[in-house]
């Protein structure tokens, strides 16, 4: 990866991000301090990464390491097929078209394009969820709806949901041999790709952001696949944290997906072991600190709740080291609520933070 800056994240703009995201600020009770597990600054034959051409070579090796233990990726789609089923207008100047969209060779998904007036070429957003109607706000679900509430501010969004309909369940392509929670990463580097395919899209301004599941999903996709230019997790369990219920990696329809034996859902016990790649990536000591480190220097925030309060600093804090090799600050931001579920101020606070890393840029740049 070339490890330096894209245009959209300006120099400029460096010089106004702290005090105008200032939720990117590390706790004083929380700085220095680092999450265990294998380091994204140190080589695994424990050689420490020096400079910026030592880090684009960790970060291979990184990548590598993970891509063996869940499973390698089929090729990338350059072009997904975009079929429209429905178009109508939703009121505020937005488009809405329902679409099949090839999520996977021989798979398809259906969704939602929301397109906003204005002149184009627009940044973009991806939203993964379990169903695509929640994002597009097309159900009655509260405070989900990022598609269309980043639509009213001016983004293209794409929204789609579970592979096969179910997330419990999920339907790999035939071509996929990874783990579920891999293979939707894998969809999310199509969905890059098919965003950037519209003529309405800027290529270079495409975002990705989900929320529990989705979560999940978009902290995978924007990890995995380096062409997301930032990123937004809300309370995925951004740790492998075994103590809790909804941080569960271990999961079949995550990474504990195992031909030879299927564990009982919920924590980790005896009776329901570790399985699958999460039990290979747990002996091996890696942690999610890897795949967070794998965004420098592109931004990310973690919209943090019950699953990922204020504590998680200590596993951000080897993302902003490896930011601060490679001369960059401000890449890394949390906010925090306390349940699990979005509020208000959480979501404007995810809004801002695409107006910023994905609109500002742009304006700057004219």
């Amino acid at each position: 990866m070339n490890v330096r800056l894209p245009l959209l994240l300006a120099a400029a703009l460096s010089l106004h991000a702290a005090a105008e995201l200032p939720f990117t600020q590390v706790p004083v009770e929380f700085a220095g301090q680092f999450s265990p597990g294998k380091s994204p600054l140190v080589f695994n034959d424990g050689t420490p990464v020096k400079n910026a051409d030592d880090w684009s070579k960790r970060r291979a090796e990184i990548l590598a390491d993970w891509h063996s233990i869940m499973g390698a990726w089929p090729a990338v789609i350059e072009k997904p097929k975009i079929e429209v089923l429905e178009m109508k207008s939703r009121g505020e100047g937005i488009s809405q078209q329902k679409v099949r969209v090839e999520i996977a060779p021989g798979q398809t998904g259906d969704g939602y394009l929301l397109l906003p007036s204005g002149r184009a070429p627009h940044p973009a957003v991806f939203v993964p969820y379990y169903d695509p109607e929640t994002s597009a706000g097309l159900s009655e679900k509260p405070l989900r709806d990022f598609a269309w509430q980043l639509a009213r501010r001016g983004f293209v969004t794409l929204s789609i949901g579970s592979p096969g309909g179910d997330a419990r369940l999920p339907v790999l392509s035939t071509e996929a041999k990874c783990q579920p929670l891999s293979y939707l990463g894998y969809v999310s580097a199509n969905m890059w790709q098919a965003l950037a395919s519209l003529p309405d899209v800027d290529s270079k301004r495409i975002g990705i952001v989900g929320h529990s599941y989705g979560g999940k999903w978009s902290l995978f996709g924007s990890c995995l696949f380096e062409k997301y230019a930032c990123a937004v997790w809300s309370d995925p369990g951004i740790v492998f944290d075994e103590t809790r219920g909804s941080i569960n990696y271990q999961e079949p329809w995550y990474l504990g997906l195992d031909p030879s034996l299927t564990r009982k859902p919920g924590l980790v016990s005896a009776e329901s072991p570790r399985t699958g790649a999460y039990k290979t990536l747990i002996e091996k000591g890696h942690n999610l600190q890897e795949l967070h480190s794998l965004m420098a220097p592109r931004p990310f925030l973690v919209s943090g709740g019950a699953e990922d309060p204020p504590k998680r600093w200590a596993a951000l804090n080897h993302s902003i080291a490896v930011n601060q090799l490679l001369g960059v600050k401000d890449r890394v931001a949390m906010t925090n609520r306390e349940k699990h579920d979005p509020n208000e101020e959480s979501n404007e606070q995810i809004y801002r933070f695409f107006e910023f890393w994905l609109k500002r840029s742009k304006e700057a740049d004219e």
